[in-house]
């Protein structure tokens, strides 16, 4: 095995004679940190056969142990360790072409040699997109990362539609990929079809969609997870969060009474926790089709003093794609002028895409449906959880948009190699046996096979005001949240999500600087600052307009706005890094040459501006133009100065970035004055502790809501709910006059020190003074 021994530089093989010198050197790099010498000196000790070192307990176990390569894979550039070095070309100390060659196609193995199985930096529960991006980050910070899932066959699933992206949606998967996520190059690597949404609008709600293939995507992701360094993947049911006697977090124990310890936990559980399948009034425990659901855990919760709730959502049946007549559907083709989620060109993977289609709903659909309305768990009664707003069921808009013909829906291919296809638009809680006739009112379907039954999933989750803005729980230290646990729904919400707590979990357990992405800066920072203010009670669904600066947060600039702070956290690797200063360094010398180059107004390029603008050609206003003022024009684009021989040279994504900031360069400067300006205020720190009962200007309903969600910024509670303007201007007059009383109170104590020290310095002085008067003069 190529990954057993801790620190092995990528090319050396693994086996005990591997010199000490060998150990120390590969434990450097972004996630190294300083006590790992002595780990490194105690695994040397038990490799040459010196006698071990004497034992501790596990809490300094934890406190000392370095990273350890778990398992390594050869594999492109994209996937190597946080310096940039380069994957393994031998397995166990073969040095001959075979050897090489097996580890290069060879799966190995997640298990590891020289630590203790049970003891880790930090335990992730759940290996969905929120665990998958936990365990990854947690591990590029240098934690010791164990991902416990419920099978290891259904790793980074899409049990709903297999897309990514959309309005918003984009937005997170760019940022996720700035800060060195995964989601964007799985979906760059794994699409069916890509289309961008609201392309007629300005790009700040631009939205990059793609249909995945489901099966590849879960594979890819499961052999990304396997060649991380420092992560080991193990299948069991997490049943107990593991506390200790300071109320912080020391493990997980699982249905078969294993116990994994860890000073950092990470809870994605999505909706396993006590899941309930419902198809009209036929229920399964299950957490989502065929696979059981997690027990155990919420009655764990419950116990360390959580509050839980339940939440429901649901999927559309699976169809034959044989059995679809096509000819009477609308075709949906990808877009030919193909974009991409990841900023790093290494995944950008060019494919063949296949067409999506188009049907709607009829007569004969809703009056089926309004016949048998009590025969669905949420009509009918038997089912009370909040689903999602923003996703409804058929049924859900057959009823609230009555005066509605017809509804689209969306028939999406689920994989390039299997005939399942997924119903976009058309979830329902009716019985399996009015489904299919369901199916078959909908034009080109009149035929169709159903392949698996539409099915609504009720969960446990908890409110994630619980939370603090690291996703760390207030009541556990060293215990996260992560994911559909917190509300919300979206495989893009979970990941971004799952990559901030993974963070933090690993500041947690190596005592490195914490993740925190304040609202104004991220989609993200947005989404966690929703989560944690709001006390949310439906599935919470990232959308364009729950930020109020989205003029500054693009996607084209979300590597500019994240990639400094995820290199500061350990997240981005050499590589990655200088493919980012190479960026910025061509488009700051771009903006420089446009705003110095300048062109004569009886050119052929300004002469073909003027031709194309509104009203044909004009007379020039001026004798000349700089580039920069040419592509402020609303008809010119850097591909216009690229026809004329003008353009900078830049990729296609760098100058499309470059040419947004010089035509929006005056709106965004604005919005920027403005989040500097709100930030100033709204980023004031409210002391912990603090008594919201004492404070009789509020009124009743904003200290009891205050007091609740405990806000750790002045921003944060203004934003939750029953909180006004008027109580924000009166917690500002409590917080500033109690920092005048302690300015106050420290001015006093300073002075009477002063005094005391004059004191002492006049006695002192009044002694020397008696003793040279008695001392006898000289003879």
């Amino acid at each position: 095995h190529p990954g057993g021994c801790l620190g092995r530089t990528m090319t050396e093989p693994c086996g005990a004679a591997m010199s000490l010198a060998n150990l120390a050197r590969a434990s450097s790099g972004p996630g190294a940190s300083a006590r790992r010498p002595a780990t490194v000196h105690r695994h040397a000790a038990s490799l040459s056969g010196t006698a071990p070192a004497k034992k501790t307990s596990a809490s300094k176990i934890w406190r000392r142990r370095a990273p350890v390569l778990l398992g390594a894979r050869a594999a492109s550039s994209d996937d190597a360790g946080p310096t940039g070095t380069s994957p393994p070309s031998s397995i166990a100390g073969s040095n001959d072409a075979t050897g090489a060659a097996a580890a290069s196609d060879a799966r190995i193995p997640t298990y590891h040699l020289h630590e203790e199985e049970h003891d880790f930096d930090v335990i992730v529960v759940g290996a969905g997109h929120a665990g998958c991006e936990a365990a990854l980050a947690a591990s590029r910070r240098g934690a010791r990362t164990l991902l416990l899932t419920l099978s290891l066959d259904r790793i980074a699933w899409q049990p709903c539609n297999p897309a990514v992206g959309g309005p918003a949606k984009s937005q997170l998967v760019h940022e996720v990929d700035a800060l060195g996520g995964e989601i964007g190059k799985m979906a760059d690597k794994c699409y069916l079809q890509k289309r961008v949404l609201n392309a007629s609008r300005g790009p700040a709600v631009w939205a990059l969609r793609a249909q995945t293939d489901k099966w590849e995507y879960s594979r890819e992701m499961r052999l990304r997870l396997e060649r991380q360094p420092n992560l080991m993947i193990r299948e069991g049911m997490a049943t107990d969060v593991l506390v200790g006697s300071n109320d912080e977090v020391a493990g997980v124990r699982t249905f078969f009474g294993m116990e994994f310890r860890a000073p950092a936990v990470v809870l994605t559980t999505g909706t396993f926790m006590s899941g309930q399948i419902w198809v009209g009034r036929k229920t399964l425990a299950a957490g989502r089709a065929g696979e059981a659901p997690s027990e155990g855990l919420t009655e764990s919760l419950v116990a360390l003093g959580f509050e839980t709730d339940r939440l429901k959502t649901g999927t559309p049946a699976r169809v034959d794609s044989r059995s679809v007549d096509y000819t009477r559907l609308e075709a949906q083709p990808g877009d030919e002028d193909e974009r991409w989620f990841s900023f790093d060109p290494r995944a950008h993977v060019r494919r063949e895409q296949m067409a999506c289609h188009l049907t709607r709903t009829t007569a004969a659909t809703h009056q089926l449906i309004r016949d048998n309305l009590h025969e669905t768990p949420t009509y009918g009664g038997w089912v009370g959880a909040k689903g999602p707003r923003y996703c409804p069921s058929i049924e859900d808009k057959i009823v609230r948009f009555a005066d509605k013909e017809s509804h689209q829906i969306f028939l999406e291919p689920e994989g390039r190699s299997c005939p399942e296809v997924y119903v976009q638009g058309f979830s329902t809680g009716l019985p399996e046996r009015l489904q299919l006739a369901l199916l078959r009112t909908l034009p080109g379907l009149e035929k169709v096979n159903m392949l698996r039954p539409a099915y609504a999933v009720e969960y446990d989750f908890l409110p994630a005001y619980q939370c603090d803005n690291t996703l760390e729980t207030k009541k556990i230290r060293g215990l996260f949240f992560s994911g559909q646990i917190n509300g919300t729904t979206g495989y893009e919400e979970a990941a971004a999500q799952g990559l901030l707590a993974g963070a933090n979990a690993a500041a947690v357990a190596l005592d490195g600087a914490k993740l925190v992405l304040p609202r104004e800066g991220s989609y993200l920072g947005t989404l966690i600052d929703d989560l944690c203010t709001k006390d949310l009670r439906e599935p919470y669904r990232m959308l364009t307009s729950r930020s109020e600066y989205r003029l500054v947060l693009r996607s084209d600039n979300a590597d500019q706005r994240l990639t400094p702070i995820g290199r500061e956290c350990g997240l981005i690797d050499d590589e990655r890094w200088g493919m980012f200063t190479d960026k910025m360094r061509g488009v700051e010398d771009e903006l420089e040459r446009l705003k110095s180059t300048r062109v004569k107004s009886d050119s052929e390029v300004v002469q073909a501006i003027l031709n194309a603008g509104a009203g044909g050609a004009k007379k020039p206003s001026r004798q000349s133009f700089t580039l920069e003022e040419l592509l402020r024009r609303p008809e010119v684009d850097t591909a216009t100065l690229d026809r004329f021989g003008l353009g900078g040279g830049l990729t296609r994504w760098d100058a499309e970035a470059v040419e947004v900031k010089v035509k929006y360069e005056g709106f965004i400067k604005r919005q920027e004055g403005q989040v500097a300006k709100v930030a100033g205020k709204m980023n004031k720190k409210i002391p912990e502790g603090i008594d919201y009962g004492a404070i009789t200007t509020l009124r009743m309903e904003a200290r009891e809501k205050l007091a609740k969600m405990t806000p750790r910024t002045v921003g944060q509670a203004s934003r939750i709910g029953g909180v006004t303007p008027a109580d924000i201007s009166s917690l500002l007059v409590h917080l500033e006059v109690g920092n005048r009383q302690k300015g106050v109170g420290k001015d006093a104590r300073r002075a009477a020190k002063a005094e005391r020290k004059a004191a002492v310095e006049a006695a002192e002085k009044e002694r020397s003074e008696t003793q040279s008067q008695s001392v006898a003069p000289p003879r």
